[in-house]
Parts: structure tokens; C-alpha cells; sequence
């Protein structure tokens, strides 16, 4: 897994895996329920993928019960997943300016496929906070695209 560091206007992270196996399967593990749980701590995700719906993520984290909850921003197939997310986790309160956005493209690397997820604010500004927590997010978006990895990867065994 590579991480970069870019400075980009409104980007706070940005972290990409190449991932041995077609795009479609990729795609499939983002958008199916039941392998988001596998990689994604456990997360029921609700959705209907449609773009303006709703997403939440919910379980369990460090023995607390969470409910994140987001909206699908665009749904390309085999391309792109972009969605706003909000966490009571963050700290922040649930306004439309604590949101971030996270897109996720998928691009051909020969027989694989390169996963890139950044992430910045839905106010497109870059704060302090997101500064010193760069390398927490980072670290976090790092460890489920190793989740989305093993997943996929291990499926075509």
C-alpha cells in the first residue's frame, strides 16, 4: 500500500493500493454489503447506491455503538464512488460543513487495478485539525483499502 502526501486546496487525505484482480471485482467489493463488512470494521452499510440517497455505516467500535451517516454523491461503475461521510466519532456536530467527501477511483493497472481514495472537506477548505490529523485519516483509509485488498484478492482463490 502507498500513501501519498499531496497539497491539494481542499484534499486532507489521500492514500492508493493497486489491487491484483479486474476492475469488476473491485467494484463488487465496494458496493456489496456483505464484503464492506468484512473490510470495513464490521459496518453494516445501508444504501441504495442511488446518487442523492442516503448511506450510513453502523456497529460497534471500541465497545461503543456508532451510526455515521453520509449521501451518495456519484455511482460510476467500475470508476468512481464519491459520498459525503459525517461521524459522531469526529467530535463535530452534525452540520452539513463537518462532512467530508470521499471519493474512490478505480483505474486499469494492466491485469490489476489501482484503487485511489482521498478524502477532503465539504467546505473545500483545509483546516488546522485536518493538518494535524492528516496522518490518523491517512492511516485509517489506509487500513480499509488493505481490508478491500485482502478481501478481493483472497476471492479469487
Amino acid at each position: 500500500m502507498t500513501t501519498k502526501t499531496i497539497e491539494n486546496a481542499g484534499t486532507t487525505a489521500e492514500v492508493e493500493t493497486t489491487i491484483h484482480a479486474a476492475k469488476s471485482r473491485v467494484w463488487h467489493a465496494l458496493t456489496d454489503p456483505s464484503a464492506i463488512r468484512e473490510y470495513y470494521l464490521g459496518a453494516t452499510v445501508r444504501t441504495d447506491w442511488s446518487v442523492g440517497g442516503p448511506i450510513t455505516w453502523s456497529g460497534e467500535w471500541n465497545g461503543k455503538q456508532y451510526e455515521d451517516k453520509g449521501e451518495i454523491l456519484a455511482f460510476e461503475p467500475e470508476r468512481e464512488l464519491r459520498f459525503s461521510h459525517w461521524s459522531p466519532k469526529s467530535g463535530s456536530t452534525h452540520k452539513p460543513e463537518n462532512y467530508h467527501i470521499v471519493t474512490i477511483a478505480l483505474e486499469d493497472a494492466g491485469k490489476d487495478t489501482r484503487v485511489t481514495l482521498t478524502q477532503s472537506n465539504a467546505s473545500g477548505q483545509v483546516t488546522d485539525a485536518d493538518r494535524e490529523h492528516r496522518a490518523d485519516f491517512e492511516k485509517n483509509w489506509s487500513t480499509m483499502l488493505g481490508g478491500l485488498k485482502r478481501v478481493v484478492e483472497r476471492s479469487k482463490q
